[in-house]
């Protein structure tokens, strides 16, 4: 009898590095544990869910920081359009990298035309798993994709350090949210705030593990990033995904004092026309796995990304990290950064972007301490994926490192 499949439910095809690394991550832990699994293909689905995202910010048009939030790619389209032919090629450079890792890494599904089909064929798999990322979005609730509510009752449902990345639901979401986290059979966050969002919600006390790219120690991603160096001299590696004008002028003066050249991956979450110029060297040609390459080679990393933070820490790297968002946005996903650092106890690498260089260049990080502490989180979280494993009845083999 062939043995059944676990159906993992991930933002595998997002052209963003952190959404393709988690998601190829959760695919890897299943992997070494030796249960066979496929991620569910989203091209017959993508129309559906898209479909009620729009009608979702449709319905938020009037709020000022939706609208905020979501210009952003709305200059993006806008400037692929009129910035000439240059960056149109530079990013279509980039989308290739992403589409090659999507269809390169993953183990993926037959396309299923709809949640429903999915739905009548779910009983084929032995259980499904919804993570990581700020899948529980208020966009994503209403998409009721992330939501597993389209898998019937009595097939198991593991939610794997899944995020709402924001520290409060809006009161529509927060009722649908209610309804279907009772139906999470094995629930965990990835941020404390995920934690509250659940016991206010349902009562329900859930841990908070690890985003599924801190299972892997450096050593063990070397598996997947190329050996070799992709830029040859030292450099200062930036990936900012907001529009922060302070924090370029901080790195600016960090080359002053180090003399490093500037690499910078420009122009991901939206156009910043303040970049054009900014950074030494812009590469398009890089995909998740180049991603973590960059990182790892770099004599700094500036970001105001979870995940390249996630990467700094897990390659021993002296990193700052910036706010995305001010504090008092709706929109802001700042959470997941504070939770990160506070983990590992780092809480002095976050930074606003006035600090003097100097003294952010002394601030020294016990990387003995850091990696222990994430090596007991890693242990706790494949404790809570094997807990949930063998409840549900799936065999697997131990991966403990």
């Amino acid at each position: 009898m062939q043995t059944k499949k676990l159906a993992l439910v991930t933002c595998y095809f997002q052209p963003n590095y952190g959404s393709q690394l988690q998601a190829y991550a959760t695919q890897l832990l299943f992997d070494k544990m030796n249960v066979p699994n496929e991620t569910i293909c989203i091209d017959g689905l993508r129309r559906e869910i898209n479909a009620a995202k729009y009608k979702y910010f449709l319905s938020r048009i009037w709020d000022i920081h939706t609208v905020k939030d979501k210009y952003a790619t709305v200059k993006k389209v806008w400037a692929l359009k009129t910035k000439g032919e240059e960056l149109k090629r530079s990013m279509a450079i980039r989308n290739a990298m992403f589409q090659d890792f999507a269809q390169s890494k993953f183990h993926l599904s037959k396309a299923f035309p709809s949640k429903t089909e999915l739905g009548k064929e779910a009983h084929g798999y032995s259980a499904f798993v919804v993570g990581s990322d700020q899948l529980w979005l208020p966009s994503n609730i209403e998409a009721d994709y992330y939501t597993l509510n389209f898998v019937p009752d009595g097939i198991p449902k593991i939610a794997l350090s899944t995020s709402f990345g924001i520290s409060k639901l809006p009161n529509r979401q927060a009722h649908k949210a209610a309804a279907f986290l009772k139906r999470i059979d094995f629930c965990s966050v990835r941020e404390k705030s995920g934690q509250k969002i659940i016991k206010d919600l349902t009562g329900r006390e859930v841990p908070v593990v690890c985003d599924p790219t801190i299972l892997f120690t450096a050593e063990e991603w070397a598996e997947t990033v190329p050996s070799g160096r992709f830029i040859q001299e030292p450099y200062l590696f930036c990936y900012f995904l907001g529009n922060n004008p302070g924090q370029r002028e901080f790195v600016k003066r960090f080359k002053d004092v180090t003399g490093y050249k500037i690499v910078q991956l420009q122009h991901c979450d939206e156009y910043i026309r303040s970049d054009v110029g900014f950074p030494d060297y812009a590469p398009y040609n890089v995909g998740p796995a180049q991603f973590v390459q960059l990182i790892r080679d770099a004599e700094y990393v500036f970001t105001d990304s979870f995940h390249a933070s996630v990467f700094s820490l897990l390659h021993g790297k002296r990193f700052f990290t910036f706010r995305r968002y001010n504090n008092d946005s709706i929109v802001s996903t700042n959470g997941r950064l504070y939770s990160l650092l506070s983990l590992v106890g780092q809480e002095n690498r976050l930074l606003k972007g006035d600090e003097d260089v100097r003294q952010c260049m002394a601030r020294g990080i016990d990387y003995e301490v850091v990696h222990k502490k994430l090596a007991d989180l890693r242990d706790f979280t494949k404790q809570f994926v094997e807990n949930a494993l063998t409840k549900s009845g799936i065999a697997y083999d131990s991966y403990r490192r």
